[in-house]
């Protein structure tokens, strides 16, 4: 048993069972023992790895395709570049070091960088240093600028509820003990305000999941942008409506029991597009597009066969498969989608298609 795991057996013996969303807020966040607060999670020597660690080309892409918004919506002259959970500061690096060549960009960029956990900003100040980045604990301390943000496999990791339909109602999905164990549990049956709309598409049975944090944090996206202009580009896995049980657990890149261990592995769900979108209202979204759409309609293809021209051997090898993980159908390019928010009146970031 984890010293968490003792830590919230007794929170249930003291309180009851708890909610998907706060078991999974203290696994991730809790201070001393909470997965992200302690450890770095990223790479082949740990859980899993992300897109910005399989390729530069991911995120000089993402880069060029701000600059590019940016430079749509008149170049402001000072602008907050922002990403939400930055993991090692991988991402970012590539997308500063790819729109160096764009004429302005970086010095009307302010760099600010939306992270919890103090390993991640130790890692991520080592990568970004001497662009003298700012940390925030929430999106709401960003300075009141026009926006420009990348949050990749950030809102999978942010706590969920899950709601199994009974009836007219909804059993809500508990975290409580089996002795030693913790297990999931259903709550009794109740009205959810939050899922009125779902009656409509749903069955007795089915399981919706929904997110507090991620809507809160799409709608203070979604009225900067709407204010003050910019985009936020999400890359995530998911899809546009949430259905079903997605609630996973992540450890040395295998699947594993989510309450076996709680602050030993990565817990992650699926991504509800609509829901961000519908939240990031008054701003506008694109429709939802397959991560391997959007990285060949930047360019991909055209930086690989530059890239691979000057490597050989095991080097080209390992391109080749990183193109291939990052773009293909059967690997990231289908099960990671793509959506980003801007404001009226302006272009839909590149890549990306508005609503018709």
């Amino acid at each position: 048993m984890t010293p968490l795991a003792r830590l919230l057996i007794a929170q249930i013996d003291a309180g009851g069972p708890m909610t998907l969303a706060d078991y999974m807020t203290a696994c991730l966040m809790h201070p001393k023992y909470g997965y992200y607060a302690t450890r770095d999670p990223f790479g082949a020597a740990g859980d899993f790895i992300t897109a910005p660690e399989i390729s530069q080309m991911f995120g000089e892409l993402i880069g060029l395709a701000l600059a590019q918004t940016w430079l749509d919506q008149g170049a402001p002259e000072k602008f907050a570049l922002v990403e939400l959970g930055p993991g090692r500061g991988t991402l970012m690096a590539d997308i500063l070091r790819a729109t160096r060549a764009v004429p302005g960009f970086d010095a009307a960029a302010a760099l600010h960088l939306v992270e919890t956990s103090p390993a991640l900003r130790a890692r991520q100040a080592t990568a970004l240093d001497g662009y003298e980045p700012q940390w925030h604990g929430a999106i709401e301390t960003v300075p009141d600028l026009p926006l420009f943000a990348v949050a990749n496999e950030f809102f999978d990791a942010l706590p969920i509820r899950q709601a199994q339909r009974d009836g007219d109602m909804w059993r809500e999905r508990m975290v409580t003990r089996d002795g030693a164990r913790l297990i999931p549990a259903l709550g009794a049956p109740a009205a959810l305000p939050a899922l009125a709309h779902r009656l409509g598409d749903t069955e007795d049975g089915d399981v919706v999941e929904f997110c507090p944090a991620g809507t809160r944090i799409a709608a203070a996206l979604g009225a900067r942008i709407a204010a003050r202009g910019g985009a936020a580009l999400i890359v995530d896995y998911g899809d546009w409506r949430s259905l079903g049980d997605t609630f996973q657990a992540l450890r040395a890149h295998e699947a594993a029991d989510p309450y076996a261990a709680p602050g030993d592995a990565d817990l992650t769900a699926h991504v509800d597009f609509e829901a961000l979108a519908l939240a990031a209202s008054p701003a506008h979204h694109t429709l939802m597009t397959a991560q391997g759409v959007v990285l060949k309609r930047l360019g991909i293809a055209q930086r690989a066969q530059a890239l691979a021209a000057r490597l050989s051997g095991a080097a080209r090898a390992a391109h080749v498969a990183a193109h291939r993980r990052l773009t293909h159908r059967d690997e990231m390019g289908t099960l990671f989608k793509v959506m980003a928010l801007y404001p009226e009146g302006a272009a839909p970031p590149p890549g990306l298609q508005g609503r018709v």
